[in-house]
């Protein structure tokens, strides 16, 4: 745009100009953690109302996407799975290129999957810097199980700085919550974001 003929407007009118455009508001998120936590079902169970009891490692990097209503607007969440790439190293910079949110899991009869938390988030930040983040203790349904004492679980929550949940992909407990809340922080730093840099139109048409 001309700047002379520029003049700042209000986040909610960008926003409606930026839906008008068919540019919609476009959220990736990176579900991350351990193998076999549970992050392929949760993606699979938000996005597909599904639960696959069977347990297979996916090839390569995937995504699914879903399309919520969040304070009166409409936001396309892209879930991205780590796919079996599991080791810290070997997850490539691409899955994380772009990411605007993301999801911490860990499982409530895996000890290592719990320990593992705080090196996820450091990868995490390392490349994306400070986005969105929620902390997942999967499998709560396998309470009778657990390795992992609920006031570990909430030490590290706090440690961390993030909101927590409780969750179970196989139960379809808490999953909803997890992305919803996502969506909306997502949306409160956007809208702040552009409050305080008005200049600054965000389409969330990542390249990707």
């Amino acid at each position: 745009f001309k700047r002379d003929n520029y003049k700042p407007v209000s986040f909610p009118a960008k926003l409606a100009a930026m839906l008008e455009e068919d540019m919609e508001v476009a959220i990736k998120v990176v579900v991350v953690g351990n193998g076999a936590v549970g992050k392929s079902s949760m993606i699979q169970r938000y996005c597909k109302g599904i639960f696959t009891k069977d347990y297979k490692k996916t090839i390569g990097v995937d995504f699914l996407e879903r399309q919520i209503v969040v304070n009166d607007e409409d936001v396309r969440l892209m879930l991205w799975d780590t796919a079996g790439q599991e080791e810290f190293d070997a997850i490539t910079k691409a899955y994380y290129r772009g990411a605007q949110a993301c999801v911490l899991v860990f499982s409530t009869t895996d000890r290592e999957s719990f320990e593992a938390i705080s090196t996820w988030r450091e990868k995490v930040e390392m490349e994306v810097g400070d986005i969105p983040t929620v902390l997942v203790q999967n499998k709560i349904d396998l309470l009778d199980d657990t390795v992992i004492k609920n006031e570990e679980a909430e030490g590290l929550a706090k440690k961390l700085k993030l909101r927590f949940y409780r969750a179970s992909v196989k139960e379809d407990l808490n999953v909803n919550e997890v992305f919803k809340y996502l969506a909306e922080k997502y949306l409160q730093r956007l809208k702040q974001q552009t409050a305080e840099d008005p200049e600054v139109v965000h389409t969330s048409s990542n390249k990707i």
